[in-house]
């Protein structure tokens, strides 16, 4: 028999470890409000809480646990399922098919980008050149549409509509 006796009960941690631990099982939220809390209360506790929880990675611990309880309950599916394409599988066959597949796909990802960039430039010069062809028509209408008289050179009263804006 040994000296020591094994007990079945946990030791009770106290009530700075029970705390840690309630403000890290509520997340990362719990330990902004704290920290608010000490910045308005008392500024320099604050900036104190500011590192303690800098120091000991708090934020990167809630979300740690959010992400684990995510994938216990949903598994590898869900809005951040993690894919390795570039991840060598060992069979060497299967691996240089899909390198070779990727990088097509890339060529052709750049290749539909080119297209694109092309394209939007030919419907912007279109709207361009037809901009510049209506200002054309525009700046010369009131030359053609104005007769003048034979005396003063001024403009006959048979033209009623006002000028078009833009029009110089």
């Amino acid at each position: 028999m040994s000296a020591y006796a094994y007990s079945d009960a946990p030791a009770r941690p106290g009530w700075i470890t029970r705390t840690l631990n309630w403000l890290d099982e509520r997340g990362p939220l719990s330990w902004i409000v704290v920290m608010v809390g000490s910045f308005i209360f008392a500024g320099p506790l604050g900036l104190v809480v500011l590192g303690f929880i800098l120091i000991t990675g708090r934020f990167g611990r809630g979300c740690r646990a959010a992400r684990e309880r995510h994938q216990a309950r949903f598994g590898a599916c869900g809005p951040r399922m993690h894919f390795h394409a570039r991840r060598m599988t060992g069979n060497a066959a299967f691996d240089t098919y899909k390198a070779e597949t990727l990088a097509r796909l890339e060529r052709e990802q750049d290749d539909f980008e080119a297209f694109l960039r092309r394209l939007r430039e030919a419907r912007d010069k279109a709207e361009f050149d037809q901009y510049m062809d209506e200002r054309a028509r525009a700046a010369a209408a009131p030359a053609d549409e104005t007769e003048l008289d034979d005396e003063g050179g001024a403009p006959s009263p048979e033209r009623t509509d006002p000028p078009r804006p833009g029009a110089y």
